[in-house]
C-alpha cells in the first residue's frame, strides 16, 4: 500500500463521517488518514495490572478493578444531582460517582448491574473514603477486545469531548486505521534498519500507538525520533551540496597590501585562537570558486566585529566592495564607528546608511558606491533597496541574522551579477544541535574564547531587603570612576505596568543618587529616538553615571567605562536576554558585576534561571539550558522553528538520536551525492514527497 492511501480524507476512516472528520480538523488539525496515524499519544497507561478494592488509595494514578455494580441511584437535587453506585468485589466495596450524566447512560448502568465489569479511574478520597469520578466502565466481555498492555493516552479538548470524540473512541480510530493499513513502504535504507535495530515501519507505528511492553515502545518511538531527524538532515546536506555545485562566487585569490597592512601595523591586539582558527576557515571559503554560506557564532564581546573587518580587507584586497548589514540604527552605527577608528590610518572608505541619512548624503553614497570609491558600507536593511547599486560587491555580513527574513537575505544575492559571498554573524549562542538542525546547510564557525585580558562577570543574585547594600556597592564602583545600569523588564502586553515600574524605579534611584553629586539618565520605549539617542551619548560620554532604561540597551550600546549591570525583576527575563544584558559590562579591563534582583518564592523555572546565570559566563551552556527550559521554537522564534516542527522528536531531550541521523546521512551522501543507488530510491522517493518543499530557499540559510 503506497502512501497515496494515507493521503485519504479523515471522514472516510470508518468511524469518523462527516461531523466527526468536521471536529477533528478544527480541534487537532487531522485533515488525512497520514495525520491520524501521525496523533501520538502522549502518555500510556499499563492496563495490565488490575487491583483488589481493599488495596486502593487515593495517592494511586489510575487503576483497573473488576467487581459488579451493585446498586445504583441518584441523590440530591437540582445542581447537587448525582448518580451514585457501589461497587464491590471480594475484598470490598467503593463509591462511584457521576456528576454529568444521561438519561441514557443511567438505564444502560442499571442493564449492566447484574453483569461482571472492569471499571477504569482515578481514586479520590471524600468524607474519609475512597471514590471513582466518572469511570471508564465496561463489561469484562467487551474488555477483552481493548487494547491490553500499554494503553494509549491522547490529548483532547473540551470541544472534542463534547462531540463525543473520548479517549476510548480515538483508540477505537487508530486501531481502525491501523488494521486498514495493509503495508507502509520503508524509507530507511536496510543498512540503518540493522545497524539501529530499528522495527518496520508499520510495526514502529503500531508498537507506538498500542504497544505490548515498554520495550516495544521505547523501540518505536526511537525509530520516528530517528526518520524526523534523518530527513530533516537530509534536506539540509543535500541543499548545502546543491548550493556547492550551483553558486559559484568571486575567488579572493589574494591576501593583499591592506590586509597585511592592518594586520603588522594597526590591529589593536592579539587575535585569539579561536579568532584565528575562524578566520583560517572564511579565507579557506573565499579562496574558492563557490559561494560561502558560513554562520559565524560567537558570545557578546568574543571579537566577531574584528573577524568582519579582515574578512572584508581580504575582499577589499581582491577588487570588490562589502556590505554590513545590522538590524537596528544603534547597532549599525556602532559597527560603522568600530570600523572607522580600527582603519582610521589606511585608505579605506567605510560610510554608513540607514533611514535616517539625509538626502544630499544618500545621493552622494549612491554615486560613490557605482564608481566604487566606497569600499565598505554599513547599514540597516536600506541596503535592500533597489537604488543601493554597488560597482562590484563581493563579501556580504549580516549580523544577529535572525532578525531578518530569508527573502530579504536573499536579496543580496542580486547586487551582483555572480553572488557575492555571504558571512552571517549572531551573538545569540545557538546550542550545537539546534544549529544542526536550523543552519545544517550552512558551515558554522564558533569563536569561543573571550580575548585576553577579559575578566569574566561576577554574577550575584539578591532580593529587595539587600536593596540598600546595592546602593552603597553602586556609590563605591561609581567612586571608582565607573557606571552603572540599572535595567527593568518589558513584557508585551503590559506597558502601563512597565512603565510605572520603571518610574517607580527611577524616582528610588534619583532619592538614593541625588544632584549634583550624581546625574541619572533615563531611556525607555515611549520617549522620541531623538530624546533617546541623547541620553545614550550622555551615559556613553560620561556625563551621567547612572542609566535606568528598559531593555531597548540590550543590543548595541558599547560603553567600556559601565562596570555593574543590576536587573530588576530578572525573574521575568528569559535567560538569553538576561545573558545579552550582562553582555553589555565587561567591555573594559575592570572587574564587572552583574546583580539580578528578584521578589522572594521563585518557580522553579525562574530560579533554574538565575542560578544558571550565577553559575556560569559561558554562553553555550547558557543557550543549552535555555533550550531544555524553553524548547527550541520559543528560542528562534515562530518563523525559525517551522522547520522543526516535528510530531515526536525533541531537540533538547533526543540530542544522541539527532546526532546519529546527521552522522548517517553524512556518510551516505560522501559515498552517494545524487543519491542513484538502488538501495537509496526509497529514502529519496520519500524524501521528494513529503519533504522538498521544506528546503525551497537553496541559496542561503
Amino acid at each position: 500500500m503506497s502512501g497515496d492511501f494515507l493521503k485519504t480524507p479523515i471522514e472516510y476512516l470508518k468511524g469518523v463521517g462527516p461531523e466527526r472528520g468536521q471536529t477533528l480538523q478544527t480541534e487537532l488539525g487531522i485533515f488525512r488518514f497520514e495525520d491520524l496515524l501521525n496523533y501520538f499519544p502522549f502518555r500510556h497507561i499499563d492496563r495490565s495490572k488490575y487491583y483488589k478494592i481493599k488495596e486502593i488509595q487515593a495517592s494511586l494514578a489510575e487503576i483497573q478493578i473488576i467487581g459488579r455494580l451493585r446498586t445504583l441511584e441518584e441523590i440530591g437535587q437540582n445542581r447537587g444531582k448525582r448518580l451514585v453506585g457501589q461497587f464491590e468485589d471480594e475484598t470490598g466495596s467503593i463509591e462511584l460517582v457521576w456528576f454529568k450524566y444521561t438519561k441514557w447512560m443511567k438505564e444502560n448502568l442499571q442493564k449492566m448491574k447484574s453483569e461482571p465489569l472492569v471499571i477504569y479511574g482515578k481514586p479520590n478520597e471524600f468524607n474519609r473514603k475512597i471514590n471513582i469520578v466518572h469511570p471508564e466502565i465496561e463489561t469484562v466481555e467487551s474488555h477483552k477486545t481493548s487494547p491490553q498492555g500499554l494503553y494509549p493516552v491522547y490529548s483532547s479538548t473540551e470541544k472534542l469531548q463534547k462531540k463525543g470524540i473520548t479517549n476510548r473512541v480515538m483508540q477505537k480510530l487508530q486501531a481502525q486505521l491501523l488494521m486498514d493499513i495493509q503495508r507502509l513502504d520503508e524509507n530507511l535504507p536496510d543498512d540503518i534498519m540493522a545497524k539501529f535495530n530499528f522495527p518496520k515501519r508499520l510495526d514502529a507505528y503500531k508498537q507506538i500507538h498500542f504497544p505490548k511492553t515498554i520495550e516495544d515502545l521505547k523501540a518505536a518511538e526511537n525509530r520516528i525520533k530517528f526518520e524526523e531527524f534523518f530527513f530533516l538532515q537530509l534536506g539540509m546536506l543535500v541543499k548545502k551540496l546543491n548550493h556547492q555545485s550551483k553558486f559559484k562566487s568571486f575567488e579572493f585569490g589574494t591576501v593583499g597590501r591592506n590586509f597585511n597592512d592592518f594586520y603588522q601595523n594597526y590591529l589593536p591586539f592579539e587575535l585569539t585562537n579561536a579568532q584565528k582558527r575562524v578566520l583560517k576557515e572564511i579565507r579557506a571559503d573565499l579562496a574558492r570558486p563557490v559561494q560561502m554560506n558560513r554562520l559565524l557564532q560567537g558570545d557578546v564581546g568574543s571579537g566577531k566585529t574584528m573577524v568582519a573587518l579582515l574578512s572584508s580587507l581580504i575582499a577589499i584586497d581582491n577588487g570588490f566592495q562589502v556590505a554590513i548589514m545590522a538590524p537596528t540604527e544603534i547597532l549599525a552605527q556602532q559597527h560603522y564607528q568600530a570600523m572607522k577608528d580600527y582603519l582610521a590610518e589606511m585608505n579605506v572608505e567605510v560610510r554608513i546608511l540607514s533611514g535616517s541619512t539625509k538626502a544630499k548624503e544618500r545621493r552622494e553614497i549612491f554615486e560613490k558606491l557605482q564608481n566604487g570609491e566606497i569600499h565598505i558600507l554599513v547599514g540597516t536593511h536600506a541596503l535592500l533597496e533597489p537604488t543601493v547599486v554597488f560597482q562590484n560587491l563581493g563579501l556580504t555580513i549580516i549580523d544577529e541574522q535572525h532578525k531578518f527574513g530569508v527573502a530579504q537575505r536573499a536579496q543580496f544575492l542580486k547586487k551582483n551579477t555572480i553572488p557575492p559571498h555571504i558571512l552571517v554573524m549572531t551573538a545569540t549562542p545557538i546550542p550545537r544541535t539546534l544549529a544542526m538542525s536550523l543552519y545544517g546547510d550552512l558551515d558554522i564557525s564558533i569563536i569561543d574564547e573571550l580575548p585576553a585580558g577579559r575578566k569574566p562577570i561576577m554574577t550575584l543574585h539578591k532580593k529587595d531587603k539587600d536593596r540598600l547594600a546595592l546602593f552603597k556597592f553602586m556609590k563605591d564602583e561609581i567612586q571608582k570612576g565607573r557606571q552603572v545600569y540599572v535595567v527593568y523588564p518589558l513584557i508585551e502586553g503590559s506597558e502601563k505596568l512597565d512603565y510605572k515600574d520603571l518610574m517607580d524605579g527611577y524616582e528610588s534611584v534619583t532619592r538614593a543618587f541625588p544632584l549634583p553629586q550624581y546625574a541619572v539618565s533615563i531611556v525607555h520605549g515611549k520617549m522620541k529616538p531623538a530624546d533617546k539617542d541623547f541620553e545614550m551619548q550622555r551615559f556613553a560620554k560620561g556625563e551621567t553615571q547612572i542609566l535606568v532604561a528598559t531593555t531597548v540597551i540590550e543590543v548595541g550600546v558599547n560603553v567600556p567605562n559601565a562596570s555593574v549591570m543590576v536587573i530588576e525583576s530578572a525573574e521575568k527575563f528569559g535567560l538569553s536576554q538576561l545573558h545579552q544584558l550582562r553582555g553589555r559590562v565587561g567591555r573594559g579591563a575592570e572587574q564587572s558585576y552583574c546583580i539580578l534582583m528578584t521578589k522572594d518564592g521563585l518557580t522553579e523555572d525562574a530560579y533554574q534561571r538565575i542560578s544558571t546565570m550565577v553559575r556560569t559566563n559561558d554562553g553555550f551552556e547558557i543557550a543549552e539550558v535555555d533550550m531544555q527550559l524553553r524548547g527550541p521554537g520559543d528560542i528562534m522564534g515562530t518563523q525559525q522553528s517551522g522547520i522543526l516542527n516535528f510530531k515526536l522528536a525533541n531537540i533538547a531531550k533526543d540530542q544522541k538520536i539527532l546526532q546519529a541521523a546527521r552522522y548517517m546521512v553524512e556518510h551516505i551522501l560522501k559515498d552517494d551525492p545524487n543519491l542513484s543507488k538502488p538501495q537509496h530510491q526509497a529514502m529519496k522517493i520519500f524524501f521528494d514527497k513529503n519533504h522538498k518543499d521544506k528546503f525551497i530557499w537553496s541559496r542561503i540559510g
